[in-house]
């Protein structure tokens, strides 16, 4: 194998998977209502963490206050920042009065590390204030001295452990920043709205998952996703795509229309992923990934495409996780085709899309993988696996309560589906969605009709037990004073026996 070959190998191996444009759909906003001199009518430019679960069709409208600090030690002081706090009975001054949405300063640690301090500090939401200048804000923006103006954005990536963060997350530009700052710093308060809307363009959504069958992150959501997308029914159209390196601009088809990337492609080098168990010489292989990826993509297109559903499909990589997705059967004929059966796919039908589509062996371009390349390089990707709701991504753990979420905000107002009127609000929404119908708490914090109910008439009979009994010994009491009174006064004779001296 040619040195340059092996580089490039190993370069597409250790590749992370980066990257989704900047116009992803999303509708998020930033706006300060408080003090009205520092609103904007478009509100402020701004940038989506690409870790936590924003509300989707909801905001956060809440005081906020400035850490004057990165927040790099997960023991935070939520009595220092600004503005400045009453002191309490200790003499210090109180904490950060929750629900608050906390200002931190970019710098010393990762986003991920800010925003899970602030999270477990009790903030709703977070803005990172920016430490340095865009050079495209000119003389708007005045940097630190010795600082240098950056020449792109940054980007509020996960660094990889941001799965258990559940609050948004924005970057606000330092111009923008030092401002808001200020006025905190004044003890000004300072009220800020983050807010995210879906486009919801009429009764139907869109919803698109790019993943490849050796993501580990995704094979929850795979397994338990097929009830909400038959629920869902044509309300919803869904795409499954798979992420597919272009082997052409990685330099593994060479010139001569050699593979210069060993397994790690197929078709001489023109369609590549990475190798998943990090071993050229044995395992599950890039072209293994590779061919899987073409036959999942076939599958749907004879068994999903139309209605946007696609049982079969859901079928098939829930029994290739569980009978095929290990290195000894991850390409084997006869595993593949008896999940396919079980399935009820058609294993002849999938084999002749797969060769007539281009196959995977020679030195031509495969059409059904091209259009794959096109839509990635149409969509972007930041990292696997991403989700799309109306062409927006969608933040967060992939999880079936964030995407059915997500999904039911992108109907227009009035056009939901009873699905999602039904489950959205509901706790258990995966067992809501399987039964079509919520037993159990509305959500985290209520409870039930049932619930409701049973204890209010608990509650009833325990105060209408009460009163009985403080009835029943006022009237002993009062009986007792007529009897009193009775005998004091009236004729003693013959006939006081026969005196009625009960009141009721």
């Amino acid at each position: 194998m040619p040195l340059f070959g092996r580089i490039t190998c190993a370069l597409l191996a250790s590749k992370a998977f980066m990257g989704v444009s900047a116009g992803e759909g999303v509708s998020s906003r930033l706006q300060v209502h408080i003090p009205k001199s520092l609103f904007r009518q478009d509100g402020y430019e701004h940038r989506e963490a690409l870790f936590g679960i924003p509300p989707y069709g909801g905001k956060i409208t809440q005081n906020v206050y400035y850490a004057d600090s990165e927040l790099c030690d997960s023991n935070v002081d939520t009595r220092a920042g600004f503005p400045i706090r009453p002191q309490d009975e200790t003499g210090e001054m109180m904490p950060w009065p929750s629900p608050y949405i906390l200002m931190i300063d970019r710098g010393g640690c990762t986003f991920v590390a800010k925003v899970r301090n602030a999270q477990r500090s009790g903030a709703a939401g977070v803005i990172i204030a920016d430490n340095s200048c865009l050079c495209s804000a000119g003389d708007s923006c005045f940097s630190e001295p010795g600082v240098d103006c950056e020449q792109k954005e940054p980007i509020m990536a996960d660094d990889g452990s941001g799965t258990d963060i559940t609050i948004p997350a924005f970057l606000m530009f330092k111009q923008d920043s030092d401002v808001l700052k200020a006025e905190l710093r004044a003890n000004t308060m300072v009220q800020l709205e983050m807010a995210w809307s879906l486009p919801s363009p009429d009764d139907r959504v869109e919803y698109d998952l790019w993943t490849m069958p050796t993501d580990l992150v995704s094979r929850d959501f795979l397994r338990t996703f097929k009830d909400a997308s038959m629920a869902l029914g044509d309300r919803a159209y869904f795409t499954p795509h798979m992420y597919i390196y272009d082997g052409v601009k990685s330099n593994c088809h060479g010139m001569d229309g050699e593979n210069q990337c060993y397994n790690l492609c197929t078709n001489a080098g023109r369609y590549c992923a990475t190798d998943p168990d990090n071993d050229l010489d044995k395992g599950i292989s890039g072209a293994d990934v590779v061919i899987e990826s073409l036959r999942r993509i076939c599958i749907w297109k004879h068994y999903g495409e139309e209605n946007g559903i696609g049982a079969e499909w859901w079928d098939y990589t829930t029994e290739f996780m569980l009978h095929c997705d290990t290195p000894d059967f991850f390409s084997d004929d006869s595993c593949i085709d008896d999940i396919m059966a079980k399935s009820g796919i058609d294993t002849d039908v999938i084999t002749q899309c797969m060769e007539d589509s281009g196959g995977v062996d020679d030195d031509d371009e495969n059409t059904l993988i091209e259009a794959e390349l096109m839509a990635k390089e149409n969509v972007g990707v930041v990292i696997l696996p991403a989700t799309y709701v109306n062409r927006a991504a969608i933040r967060g753990a992939l999880e079936l309560p964030t995407m059915f979420r997500a999904i039911c905000a992108g109907y227009a107002v009035g056009t939901e589906p009873d699905i999602c009127l039904t489950c959205v609000p509901c706790a258990d929404q995966k067992g809501c969605i399987a039964q079509g119908a919520c037993h159990g708490a509305k959500s985290a914090d209520s409870v039930s009709q049932t619930s409701f109910l049973g204890s209010l008439l608990g509650l009833s009979a325990f105060f209408g037990l009460i009163i009985f009994i403080q009835y029943t010994r006022t009237q002993r009491e009062i009986r007792g004073q007529v009897r009193g009174i009775v005998a004091e006064y009236m004729p003693l004779d013959e006939n006081v026996a026969d005196l009625d001296t009960e009141i009721s």
